[in-house]
């Protein structure tokens, strides 16, 4: 049996994507391979392998340490990428971003949840060979579709009115076009706008100051409720007729596994990095303008929703638990033997 360790501080800041997925994987690997992997959390004795799921300063120190057995990463962003997320001093920054890659270079293996970003790590001198793309996944048991009498439940539970309603799910941030969801909100006020997430980073969030001004005032039809428990996560997709992620930059996000789990359609600003991964399984947009014509559209065509949506439930069944935990371990045992 192998004995994985998992570092990682990610459930500490709630309301991240980061730590969905490092407990959708802990959770996945405990109960789908418990007889194959023998998985510890953030302890120092020695393994076969350390897989790091966050960069923080205590754990490149303990890359150093013997007994640490393959190093794997998590490559859960790229300096790029955090642009449009956090404000920090530009000294601040450029410290930062040399870690995180000089944390990138302590690891033996890289795993990455987008292709696209093998070659943006190859541009920091990483090697191609040193990096395996492995794509997310959720927990089908938290995640599921609710049926139509169900969906009225929850919108009279939680006090929304029966309007076409439109979700969105992430950190409140600039780079997630928080912006472009509230301007569609504003365009449409006969429609329900409900946006999941908060601060979870603070006032060092970029847009902080313009965004929780709206926060604390939005617009009658436009719904920000906070750091959803994952549990109840669930009911906000299932109350949704469309899910819109507006995002600037990301690697793989989990909001939108989250929504393709709840077989709800998915509506994404058209951005390079989707096209390898979920090509086909959302309608996709170029700005808000064009957003809004899909929205318009969908709402008012019965049959085009439900194509889109039957897309969310093509796309559930490829990114299944079943078929990530056999890659995980046939992964793990490579490594391993490479140790």
């Amino acid at each position: 049996m192998l004995k994985i360790t998992m570092f990682s501080a990610a459930a500490s800041v709630k309301g991240q994507g980061v730590g969905s997925v490092y407990l959708e994987l802990v959770h996945l690997l405990k109960t789908r391979e418990a007889d194959q992997l023998d998985i510890h959390i953030n302890e120092y004795g020695r393994s076969d392998i350390s897989h790091y799921h966050t960069v923080n300063f205590s754990y490149y120190l303990s890359t150093f340490m013997p007994g640490r057995g393959r190093k794997i990463g998590f490559v859960h962003f790229l300096p790029e990428t955090l642009e449009g997320s956090l404000k920090l001093p530009k000294i601040a920054k450029a410290v930062f971003y040399r870690y995180v890659i000089a944390f990138y270079k302590r690891m033996d293996q890289l795993v990455v949840v987008n292709p696209s970003f093998i070659p943006k790590l190859e541009a920091y001198g990483i090697n191609q060979d040193q990096i395996t793309y492995i794509p997310n996944f959720v927990s089908s048991e938290t995640f599921h579709p609710a049926d139509e009498s169900t969906k009225e439940q929850l919108r009279r539970q939680y006090g929304y009115p029966a309007k076409f309603t439109i979700l969105g799910s992430g950190q409140i941030q600039v780079r997630k076009g928080v912006f472009d969801f509230i301007e569609l909100a504003k365009r449409h006020p006969e429609m329900q706008f409900i946006w999941t997430g908060g601060f979870s980073f603070g006032r060092i969030t970029d847009g902080y100051e313009a965004l929780k001004e709206i926060v604390d005032d939005p617009p009658a039809n436009l719904s920000f409720p906070g750091i959803i428990d994952r549990d109840k996560l669930v009911d906000y997709y299932n109350m949704a007729d469309l899910f819109l992620l507006p995002s600037y930059n990301e690697l793989f996000p989990m909001s939108v596994l989250e929504a393709f789990s709840t077989h709800t359609p998915v509506l994404l600003r058209d951005l390079d990095l989707y096209h390898s991964i979920i090509q086909g399984d959302y309608a996709g947009a170029k700005d808000v303008d064009e957003m809004e014509k899909i929205i318009l559209h969908l709402s008012t065509d019965s049959s085009a929703l439900a194509a889109l949506k039957d897309k969310a439930k093509q796309a559930a069944n490829y990114y299944s638990e079943e078929r990530l935990a056999k890659i995980w371990l046939e992964f793990y045992t490579e490594q391993a033997k490479k140790g």
